[in-house]
């Protein structure tokens, strides 16, 4: 039983309780009010989409004043379970309304005692067996009370309506059309997409966003910083688990309505791009999906047709823009030089300090990043963290380098696990140089690099120096694992009982 000064208490039952048939009935009372106390804390009111047909509230095919309510689930605001079983017919009768008149389709959860019986032997002994829970459709003229009764459709109706019909545009319904943009959306806990698709979708993710920051930081396409602004919106909710049946669609609908705004622009301003082929399929899976999502029709099958045709449109934005890729790259030429051995053993036995700008062997290097260990304002903003060490401990050196110039520093070494962190400021599609200081007493070590979760290579350290012991060890990124202004960075060594020690990292990209 709830009791809204004392909380709850419920029946407890001992040997030689006597019940009666209150206490039967505190025992039932009890738990409907405990979930209903659940609904009402940890879901929001409203339908449930991926239920059933969702409660949706459709125009019949004999163009009457007539409309379909399809099965499905809603919660009230006062934790009601609303279930409607079956396909429901609702008869609209102008007559009950003062016309012109804005109409709501509601439902309303009703309880009703069932089964009667009675004694014959003892006429006191009498009751009904069951309550049954109800979904009642009716239609108002007040706006709903989501306490006790849930939207499901609104429809304006004229003086001289003769049928209803389904909106032709869902986002501005017209008179006597149904309106179901109000509908609240219950709130949900989890996602009930499987593994699968939730794999599918951040491969889909992952490999859209590169195209469309290309387009807009290398090509300045404008419009397409706003769709990859969407995708990594829609990715930070799939890392949220925040992703389900109910959400999908209109999250992506997003996305399909910023496509099509990125069309319109190249069209207009890129024509020697928009004239391809392969341009026009792109702009063809847009409009399909952008079909797709106004009749309505959220199944699987259109979850998938969503997934594949992002996938095709991203091959064919690729295949497009393809050869500016290749511009863009060979433009990039001097990274390679950077790579070279002359380049790398002088940033290994660099000991002045690594500025802004770094001019080497004819190589010019922008400083975009840098991360200074055992700072905790620069550890916190780059996320830097060891993880699953056996052990980890904080280092202070003044040690030489072979040019014989002493430098204090202060690190940080550990044993197994691996090192993570985050690099911003980054120009996507262009060589990444990430350089790190270390104390070369101990060498002969390899640590794998992941950015974004993709392995890039492997960080070699070979040999060791007692005397000598201040060394900088270059790591290329090459420029097709840089897609985005920041990255997620991982060393995880992989030589055994091998301790890994690091001080400053600087990260520079050709100027």
């Amino acid at each position: 039983m709830a009791n809204d000064t004392k909380g709850y208490s419920r029946v407890n039952f001992f040997t030689g309780f006597q019940t009666t048939a209150d206490d039967w009935n505190d025992v039932i009372r009890y738990d409907v009010e405990k979930h209903k106390l659940h609904n009402r804390l940890f879901h929001g009111p409203g339908v449930v989409p991926s239920v059933g047909g969702g409660l949706k509230v459709s125009a019949r095919g004999r163009a009457d004043l007539s409309v379909e309510v399809s099965p499905g689930y809603a919660i009230d605001a006062s934790g009601n379970d609303l279930h409607l079983g079956e396909p429901e017919i609702k008869t609209i009768n102008p007559g009950d309304f003062k016309l012109p008149q804005t109409v709501y389709v509601v439902l309303k959860y009703i309880e009703e005692l069932t089964d009667f019986v009675s004694y014959r032997a003892n006429l006191e002994y009498k009751g009904h067996r069951r309550v049954s829970e109800r979904v009642k459709v009716e239609t108002i003229i007040t706006e709903p009370d989501i306490r006790h009764e849930v939207e499901i459709a609104r429809i304006h109706l004229t003086k001289d309506v003769r049928r209803i019909t389904d909106a032709k545009d869902p986002l501005n319904p017209r008179e006597n059309e149904i309106d179901l943009r109000f509908v609240p959306i219950a709130g949900v806990v989890g996602s009930n997409l499987s593994p699968a698709v939730l794999r599918e979708l951040a491969d889909v993710i992952e490999a859209s966003r590169s195209v469309y920051a290309h387009m807009f930081h290398n090509m300045k396409i404008l419009p397409a910083a706003d769709v990859e602004h969407a995708l990594i919106t829609l990715d930070m909710f799939r890392r949220l688990n925040l992703i389900d049946a109910r959400s999908l669609f209109e999250l992506w609908s997003v996305v399909f309505n910023l496509q099509t705004q990125l069309v319109e622009d190249v069209e207009l301003n890129y024509p020697q791009f928009s004239s391809k082929k392969e341009f026009a399929s792109f702009k063809k899976h847009v409009e399909l999906l952008e079909g797709m999502y106004a009749e309505g029709k959220f199944t699987p099958e259109f979850m998938t047709n969503i997934l594949g045709y992002q996938r095709k449109g991203t091959e064919n934005l690729t295949s497009v823009f393809s050869a500016k890729v290749k511009a863009k790259r060979q433009a990039d030429a001097p990274a390679a030089a950077a790579a070279t051995d002359a380049v790398w053993d002088k940033i290994k036995l660099k000991s002045d300090d690594f500025t802004e700008l770094l001019e080497i062997e004819g190589v010019k290097l922008k400083r975009v990043d840098v991360i200074d260990l055992l700072d905790k304002t620069s550890e916190s903003g780059h996320k830097f963290r060891i993880v699953d060490a056996r052990d980890k401990y904080r280092t202070r050196q003044k040690l030489k380098y072979p040019d014989g110039v002493i430098v204090e520093d202060v690190g940080i070494a550990f044993e197994g696990g691996y090192a993570e962190f985050e690099v911003s400021n980054v120009t996507p599609n262009k060589d990444l140089i990430m350089i790190t200081r270390f104390d070369y007493v101990h060498g002969d070590w390899e640590q794998e690099v992941l950015i974004n979760g993709k392995k890039v290579g492997t960080e070699v350290c070979t040999g060791e120096d007692r005397k000598f012991r201040w060394r900088n060890s270059p790591f290329k990124i090459s420029a097709e694992y840089v897609t985005d202004t920041f990255l997620s960075v991982r060393k995880l060594p992989t030589t055994a009982e091998r301790d890994i020690n690091m001080f400053k990292i600087w990260f520079y990209q050709p100027a």
